[in-house]
């Protein structure tokens, strides 16, 4: 063995980088959930049309004649079910659509020659339009939940099976290694180092996809007469009852921004020990 010459001074070792140097995020509300002074243009256009309108247009009614076509549908018992239905859908295809992308993003990820041999495929299906298929799934499912959730789940899965799959071929071989120094099985790694690895990935093509579910079950609703809130705007556009059609786009985007806040309190909550910078 060598050794270091007689008289010569030690050479500088690296000191190894203190645990308190690595800083962590900590969970923070202001920094997960969007600020509600985002809404403030908004509800300043909201007033000003309230304030400039004059008499009754047929096309843009009121901000205030909206609440009374909103009432009218309740008390008609429409709204709450088509409400229920709408974020019942919602919520499915969201779920169904997050556990095959990931999965699937995963398994092509991980085998190159599957994943070049699919390429050409999963571009050709991500750029075909949910509205294309609705005719397609009618034939298949007819006019029924289940039709529903198809068209809305394949117009989802791109965004989080996409980037599922890039993160995979870019995942460190480093965390395949520590799994088998530590003898974990095949489920122990899936569950305890790849999935927290792909945790960025999977909330980024989530928060891609859940706008893209909202749309296209509405579309879906708008298209077929399925129950939902799609269903009561277009019944609402066919009787020129623009205040009720306002009102129930109004809901929409309340529907919206809390799906929001949600994803965004999830991604801060499961991203929270998380270095900085990663």
């Amino acid at each position: 063995m060598s050794s270091a010459p007689e008289g010569a001074a030690p050479g500088p070792r690296s000191a190894p980088l203190p645990l308190r140097a690595i800083r962590f995020r900590r969970p923070s509300r202001q920094a997960s959930i969007p600020p509600l002074r985002g809404l403030l243009p908004l509800v300043l256009a909201l007033v000003g049309w309230q304030l400039l309108s004059h008499g009754q247009s047929a096309y843009f009614p009121r901000p205030s004649l909206w609440w009374e076509g909103i009432e009218h549908e309740w008390q008609s018992g429409a709204l709450k079910p088509a409400i229920e239905a709408t974020l019942k859908s919602f919520v499915l295809a969201l779920v169904i659509a997050t556990v095959l992308g990931t999965a699937l993003g995963i398994l092509i990820g991980r085998a190159r020659r599957v994943d070049r041999a699919l390429g050409p495929f999963l571009e050709f299906c991500r750029f075909l339009p949910a509205a294309a298929v609705v005719p397609i799934a009618v034939l298949a499912a007819g006019y029924t939940e289940q039709m529903k959730i198809f068209v809305v789940v394949f117009a989802a899965i791109w965004p989080i099976l996409l980037q599922v799959r890039s993160a995979m071929r870019t995942q460190s071989p480093l965390l395949l290694d520590v799994a088998k120094s530590l003898h974990l099985g095949r489920a122990r790694t899936l569950l305890q180092m790849i999935l927290p690895s792909l945790a960025p990935s999977i909330m980024l093509g989530l928060r891609v996809a859940a706008p893209i579910v909202l749309v296209v079950v509405l579309l879906v609703e708008i298209v077929t007469q399925v129950p939902g809130l799609g269903s009561l705007i277009s019944t609402a556009q066919r009787t020129f009852d623009a205040a009720t059609a306002y009102g129930l786009l109004a809901i929409v985007g309340v529907i919206g921004i809390g799906v929001n806040a949600l994803l965004a309190g999830l991604e801060g909550w499961l991203l929270r020990y998380r270095p900085d910078g990663s």
